[in-house]
């Protein structure tokens, strides 16, 4: 049973930066691509950030660049991706999610269907 689990979320200043962590159990993705994801109440999920577990390549929506950091670690028999978050706006306000595709499929997308696992989300709230 494939489980991911997100942590880190809060309330903070425009400016501030946050870290937020994805525990990933129960499946094979050293051959797979982790995603995070945002929602805002009544739109899309949209994609923010990628990589590749295996070669550790990394996409991001342009609107993050130069201001968000995907990276994954392996220890003590566990999987973690983490997305620091620096430089925040309002407007990066939103459910942040963490996504996994199937294992053995490593390209990294950018919408959600392609991710059929996923975790609860972590609020991010950014005010101005």
């Amino acid at each position: 049973q494939v489980q991911l689990v997100e942590s880190g979320g809060g309330s903070v200043q425009a400016g501030d930066s946050l870290r937020l962590s994805c525990v990933i159990s129960g499946g094979a993705f050293s051959r797979s691509t982790i995603g995070w994801f945002r929602q805002v109440t009544g739109n899309e999920h949209e994609f923010v950030a990628g990589i590749n577990w295996s070669d550790d390549s990394t996409r991001y929506v342009d609107s993050v660049k130069d201001r968000f950091t995907i990276s994954r670690a392996r220890a003590n028999d566990k999987n973690t991706v983490y997305l620091q978050m620096n430089s925040l706006k309002p407007e990066d306000t939103a459910v942040y999610s963490c996504r996994a595709r199937r294992p053995g499929y490593a390209t990294i997308l950018t919408t959600s269907p392609d991710y059929p696992y996923w975790g609860p989300g972590t609020q991010v709230t950014v005010s101005s």
